[in-house]
């Protein structure tokens, strides 16, 4: 199993936005596509409280390639995320990490 870190800061003032599109879009799409999330948090205390942090958990790349590109470019998606930016873009950088857990990691 490996892990995905995804770290999203928000353009000011549109963290709700973002937060609002993966609760009532993205992750609907998440499960279509079998895509599995390890949890989500936003910055209580840190450098930027504009961030919206979440992992996703994968059996392997080849498993996250296939659907992470089905998912990507998934027309429900496509029309979904621009709906949700006809006020401008609501994420100004994504950051992304994939990690492997150690053998004494309390998660596998």
């Amino acid at each position: 199993m490996i892990y995905e870190l995804r770290v999203y800061t928000a353009v000011p003032g549109r963290l709700p936005d973002l937060m609002k599109r993966f609760e009532t879009i993205t992750l609907n799409l998440w499960q279509k596509h079998g895509i599995r999330q390890a949890g989500f948090w936003t910055t209580l205390i840190g450098p930027s409280n504009m961030e919206l942090t979440y992992m996703l958990q994968w059996e392997s790349l080849a498993e996250r390639e296939a659907k992470w590109n089905a998912f990507q470019s998934d027309p429900e998606w496509i029309s979904a995320r621009a709906g949700t930016e006809q006020n401008g873009p609501i994420v100004d950088h994504i950051a992304s990490s994939i990690l492997q857990p150690t053998t004494f990691s309390a998660v596998k």
